[in-house]
């Protein structure tokens, strides 16, 4: 199940070109607030700080969810299948493992590098199979091995830049609004539409390389575990367990249709027919799945996810 070699070219020219065309809206941005030597040094300086500033340690920012690390003897289970992607994707070490005590399917995944850990909800926990949780924790494992952290950060620290410099820019010429309307200061057209419009810009190239690693990560997660079908599987209980399925069923048509420019993530549907179209590999699989339910030795989470003083869900 290894990609060819036209995939791996075309989904690195796909993030070259997206990571390409955030750099230059932050270099223009800045270029029209600083000239062409300010520019230089913003692009020097966002690398410097993203290579040098140290990433927040995983236990601190998991413990704002009240998530608690599990062991061997507590999930003996999820810590033998996340031993046995990591030996497979040849990451240095296997991610932490950490349970997220919210009734919300969901499995992200925080740090990166020797820190990097992955939290899964008891929601995600109580849904899902283990042929199932296999799969999920395939695809963030995968992010792992293709550094994706890594790249999304350097997407979002470039947009917060950017956003920065917009509403910067934009002040600067309200102030000077008055010397403008009265000829003292020329300012061309361009500018002011460029610091308008490129927050916006910004954001859609973001959403797109999302959208990319995405699925590069299922087609990762699949090779993984030979099995496209279990994470296949994951992705329609998911969203069913949303509510679109029962809405489309009893409501057709009533749900405003998302634009797809504005999504984080392709449409399931999509994902899972890419999923369907690779083919399984038997022996990859038999080592890892059963097709079981899991039991968690946690109590059960009856509250819905309540928003904290933090800031965060749980």
């Amino acid at each position: 199940m290894s990609p060819t070699w036209r995939h791996r070219l075309l989904n690195i020219a796909h993030s070259i070109l997206l990571i390409a065309g955030m750099t230059a809206i932050v270099w223009i941005c800045a270029s029209v607030l600083f000239g062409t030597a300010g520019a230089i040094w913003a692009i020097v300086g966002i690398g410097i700080l993203l290579l040098l500033s140290p990433s927040l340690p995983s236990d601190v920012m998991l413990s704002l969810y009240n998530a608690k690390r599990v062991n061997s003897q507590s999930f003996p289970e999820g810590i033998r299948i996340l031993d046995i992607l990591a030996d497979r994707a040849e990451l240095k070490r296997r991610p932490d493992l950490y349970y997220l005590p919210s009734s919300l399917p969901n499995a992200f995944t925080v740090g990166r590098g020797e820190q990097a850990a992955i939290a899964v909800s008891d929601g995600m926990l109580r849904l899902l199979n283990q042929r199932e949780l296999t799969g999920v924790l395939a695809h963030e494992i995968s992010h792992m091995a293709h550094r994706d952290l890594w790249i999304m950060g350097l997407a979002d620290g470039m947009a917060r830049f950017t956003t920065i410099t917009s509403y910067v820019g934009q002040f600067l010429l309200l102030l000077n609004l008055p010397l403008i309307l009265m000829g003292e200061v020329h300012i061309p057209w361009i500018a002011p539409l460029i610091l308008i419009f490129s927050p916006t810009i910004m954001s859609l190239l973001q959403l797109a390389l999302s959208r990319a690693r995405e699925f590069n990560a299922d087609l990762g997660a699949a090779r993984l575990t030979g099995d496209p079908m279990g994470l296949a599987s994951a992705l329609g209980k998911l969203e069913r367990s949303t509510g679109r399925f029962w809405e489309e069923m009893l409501f057709p048509g009533r749900r405003i249709p998302e634009p797809s420019l504005l999504r984080t993530h392709p449409r399931t549907e999509d994902r899972i027919d890419r999923l369907k179209a690779l083919e399984p590999d038997p022996d990859k699989r038999g080592e890892l799945i059963p097709s079981r339910l899991l039991q968690p030795s946690w109590p059960r989470i009856g509250a819905p996810p309540r928003w904290r003083r933090t800031g965060v869900w749980y």
